[in-house]
């Protein structure tokens, strides 16, 4: 299924005891409607706070309902931050995680002086002139296979691997509103969030292209500084190697 999200109110997509998250939420819906204790798995991770446009859910059921009927009644169960958009009948050999071949993820940031409480529920708001430019030409240094250690969080003494390889990585400006997107085969947690803040300050002319180069090489947990707010991050889609209507 692919799922539409407003994660303000959630600690994140992942199954946490005692918290909201969309995950519990999506478990509870499916029993509603099914009967059974459904165990769900999803294409991409995301924190707390963090919203997704096209997060990839997959699950096992014995239920004969039509995917219609599960679009339908999941939609009719679940809170109104969370939306079913299509549901689809997988080969047995499909996962929703291992499957993949892309994850394309969105940082917003609203470029105003003032303002807005409305768009800074899915923007986090800067106020000074970004350098279009300059920004753009940093996103270069992000594409292909690389080790993005010095932007992870949350990885000491774990000994998974941070390479990870970016396809696409460029900042667009629509009027007000500079978005920073990133295409991967994966990421690495907070690699968009602390990524979008690097650029953020070489927008604004407080960070050098030869200093994020060496943020970059230096595969140092943590030193590419701190993280833009979760409110700006989506998920906007998950690629596979065909359309998920073929992935029967």
């Amino acid at each position: 299924m692919v799922v539409e999200y407003d994660g303000t109110n959630y600690y994140g997509s992942q199954w946490q005891s005692g918290l909201p998250t969309i995950q519990s939420e999506m478990e509870k819906a499916l029993r509603k409607l099914t009967g059974e204790s459904v165990r769900v798995a999803m294409a991409g991770r995301t924190d707390a706070g963090v919203h997704a446009r096209g997060q990839v859910v997959g699950f096992r059921t014995a239920s004969a309902l039509s995917t219609e009927s599960f679009t339908n009644g999941l939609n009719y169960y679940l809170p109104r931050d969370i939306a079913v958009k299509s549901a689809y009948v997988a080969d047995d050999s499909f996962d929703v995680r291992r499957s993949a071949v892309s994850r394309h993820y969105r940082y917003s940031i609203l470029n105003t002086r003032t303002r807005s409480p409305l768009r800074e529920a899915f923007a986090c708001r800067i106020n000074g002139n970004l350098d279009m430019l300059a920004m753009n030409r940093a996103c270069r240094a992000l594409t292909g296979e690389h080790d993005f250690a010095s932007f992870a969080s949350g990885i000491a003494g774990e000994t998974k691997s941070t390479v990870r390889s970016v396809y696409r990585a460029e900042v667009s400006r629509e009027g007000d509103l500079v978005v920073f997107d990133m295409v991967a085969n994966a990421f690495v947690r907070h690699q968009m969030r602390s990524t979008a803040g690097c650029l953020v300050r070489i927008g604004l002319g407080r960070m050098s292209q030869d200093e994020f180069q060496r943020v970059v090489e230096a595969k140092k947990p943590g030193l590419a500084g701190p993280t833009l707010p979760a409110c700006g991050l989506c998920l906007v889609g998950v690629e596979y190697p065909h359309p998920l209507e073929e992935e029967v």
